[in-house]
């Protein structure tokens, strides 16, 4: 074990439990799965009770994923997908910085998944614990996590999003 690994551990438990605890909160918190389904619905994200539901249920699985270092790629790219779709949805009216509800906290925890998938999950993690090595790193990682996540979110996007029509005043 070295102070490497450490640093990744740290760094993996607090991104994954962070989204984890987001995916959490939709399922048992305030509103649960039919108030995130309203709210859903109000930015264009239709039908808004699947999206809530696999919302929840993503962010949840690739936090934990992440956290435990579990096929470190595919979780990061969970993490790409999820943040593409809420700073194109919600965030990116309201500018970069994440005081005036911008996009910066996203581009963070994206960016952030994608760097652990690309180093890999170091040496306490479960890949290391399965496989004796980081699963897909280096190139292979960064591809993955990339690739899958932007899949992911363009996919998402161009099927269900439907921005609210803005009323004139």
């Amino acid at each position: 074990m070295t102070p490497y690994d450490v640093g990744l551990l740290i760094l993996r438990l607090v991104l994954g439990l962070t989204l984890a605890a987001h995916g959490l909160n939709k399922f048992f918190g305030g509103g649960r799965i039919p108030g995130t389904a309203r709210w859903f619905e109000s930015i264009g994200m239709k039908p808004g009770k699947f999206h809530a539901t696999v919302a929840a249920a993503t962010e949840t699985a690739a936090g934990l994923g992440l956290a435990a270092g579990l096929l470190t790629p595919i979780p990061a790219a969970g993490f790409v997908s999820l943040m593409i779709v809420a700073a194109w949805t919600v965030h990116r009216s309201n500018g970069f910085f994440i005081v005036k509800e911008g996009w910066e906290y996203n581009l963070v925890l994206a960016a952030s998944a994608v760097a652990v998938a690309t180093v890999g999950a170091g040496r306490l993690s479960l890949d290391w614990l399965i496989f004796g090595k980081n699963w897909f790193d280096g190139w292979h990682g960064l591809a993955i996590s990339l690739g899958l996540g932007l899949a992911g979110a363009i996919g998402q996007l161009l099927i269900f999003y439907r921005p609210p029509v803005k009323e004139s005043a």
